[in-house]
C-alpha cells in the first residue's frame, strides 16, 4: 500500500478498512490526515516543522499541568482513540471524527495513562485506565 507520508502500513491491523492513503488522495479512511494536508501542500520538511512545533506546544501544556511530556507524535485514526468522556449530565460524548487522522501520543504514568491528541485546530489531554476505561477529559486547548 502506498503512502504520502511514507508510513510503513504492512503491520497495520486496519489495512482492510483503508483505502489506502496514495489511492484516496490522502483520506484513507473518509476523512483528513494532518499529515496529508501538511505534505501535500508543503511537503515533508513543513510536515516534520509542524510536527515538531505541535510536539513543544503539547510539551509546555503538559509541563504547565504537571503531566509527563511526550516523546513523540504519531498518526492515529479517529476511531482507534475516540473515547467517550463523560459529562456532569451523565451523558458520554465523542470529541473526535472517527474518519479523520490525528497527531498523537500516549504517555504512561504512574497507575494511569495519559492520551494526548490534536489537529492544526486543536489540543485534547486526557487520562484512562486499562483500554481506554473511564477516560476523563483534562485539557481541550483551541490552536
Amino acid at each position: 500500500m502506498s503512502t504520502i507520508c511514507g508510513a510503513n502500513c504492512d503491520g497495520c491491523g486496519f489495512k482492510d478498512k483503508c483505502g489506502g492513503c496514495s489511492q484516496t488522495c490522502g483520506k484513507p479512511f473518509g476523512g483528513t490526515c494532518v499529515a496529508a494536508e501538511y505534505i501535500k501542500a508543503g511537503g515533508k520538511e513543513k510536515y516534520a516543522e509542524f510536527k515538531n512545533a505541535l510536539l513543544a506546544e503539547i510539551n509546555s501544556l503538559l509541563k504547565a499541568n504537571g503531566i509527563p511530556t511526550a516523546d513523540a507524535l504519531y498518526e492515529l485514526a479517529g476511531f482507534y482513540v475516540n473515547l467517550a468522556y463523560p459529562l456532569p449530565s451523565g451523558e458520554n460524548v465523542k470529541l473526535l471524527d472517527d474518519t479523520k487522522i490525528y497527531l498523537g501520543a500516549q504517555i504512561e504514568g504512574e497507575g494511569t495513562c495519559f492520551g494526548v491528541l490534536a489537529d492544526t485546530t486543536f489540543i485534547i489531554v486526557c487520562s484512562y485506565g486499562e483500554n481506554g476505561a473511564h477516560p476523563e477529559l483534562l485539557i481541550y486547548k483551541k490552536r
